[in-house]
């Protein structure tokens, strides 16, 4: 179905829209429960260093990347031809002291044009409590200058910061288990630290891209998610059928090439 008129005219004119309902809550939780079976069965590939593009190695995972509720929301935002550019599970666990800092995703992307999209996908309540993620309403109408901070709790990869930000006027996008958000590539977000006793477990697909996007530097290794193939500027991956070697070689070599690109011109690369 996507989104509605309302609701598109909601996202191109603040930045994000949410919440939008995907499945149910049971449905989410089924999900969250793979997840952490999968988390107990193979945590060489499921640690906290190691939570980028699980979508390349988990079919559970992949099912949902391409899973037509959410794909046909990114299609009212970007048109008919998309791939995916990468996925990173946010895991936030109880009373911990993670955050993410005020930033903006295409400002590291290596993108150009900027018609992509962010879905959040909430597996577990999604709060202002727990930690939601949280927008400065219209401000991805203007790139603004970031620093790098790398904090030890800040689960950003460079620590990344936009500085005078007003969280005064921030919206918080609490999520139940089973919608999620969309937004912006140039809206600035961040959120707080879990301070529920809950875990706070999000899968991030960030993000669809419009067929006319195109890489400006380094190497892109993007799923072909719908309509037409990506341009061959990119390097197209295929989704796993199974946890394998295979599986797990094709994700090594996309986590390569998005530290590369995320951590060009940095002084200091961190593991994730």
């Amino acid at each position: 179905m996507g989104l509605d008129d309302e609701q598109l005219a909601h996202y191109r004119k603040h930045g994000w829209v949410a919440p939008v309902d995907v499945m149910s809550e049971a449905e989410a939780g089924d999900l969250l429960s793979m997840l952490e079976q999968a988390e107990a069965e193979h945590p060489e590939d499921l640690h906290p260093e190691c939570r980028n593009n699980a979508h390349l190695a988990f079919p559970f995972l992949a099912d949902v990347v391409i899973d037509p509720r959410i794909v046909d929301c990114a299609e009212s935002i970007v048109g008919p031809d998309i791939s995916l550019w990468s996925t990173v599970l946010f895991v936030k666990e109880p009373s911990s002291a993670g955050y993410v800092s005020w930033h903006q995703d295409a400002y590291y992307m290596g993108l150009e044009p900027d018609r992509f999209v962010t879905a959040w996908l909430a597996l577990s309540p999604s709060t202002l409590e727990s930690g939601c993620v949280s927008v400065i309403p219209a401000s991805h109408r203007t790139p603004s200058p970031h620093v790098d901070r790398y904090g030890d709790d800040n689960i950003l990869t460079r620590g990344q910061e936009v500085d005078g930000v007003d969280a005064a006027t921030a919206v918080h996008l609490e999520l139940r288990p089973g919608q999620m958000s969309l937004h912006h590539p140039w809206i600035i977000h961040g959120s707080q630290p879990n301070r529920s006793s809950v875990r706070r477990v999000g899968l991030a697909m960030q993000s669809y891209l419009a067929g006319e996007v195109r890489p400006v530097r380094g190497e892109h290794q993007v799923v072909s998610i719908r309509g037409a193939d990506p341009d061959a500027a990119f390097a197209t991956v295929p989704l796993p059928t199974e946890l394998d070697d295979t599986a797990r070689a094709v994700r090594a070599a996309a986590n390569a090439a998005l530290s590369s690109v995320l951590y060009d011109g940095a002084d200091e690369v961190r593991r994730f």
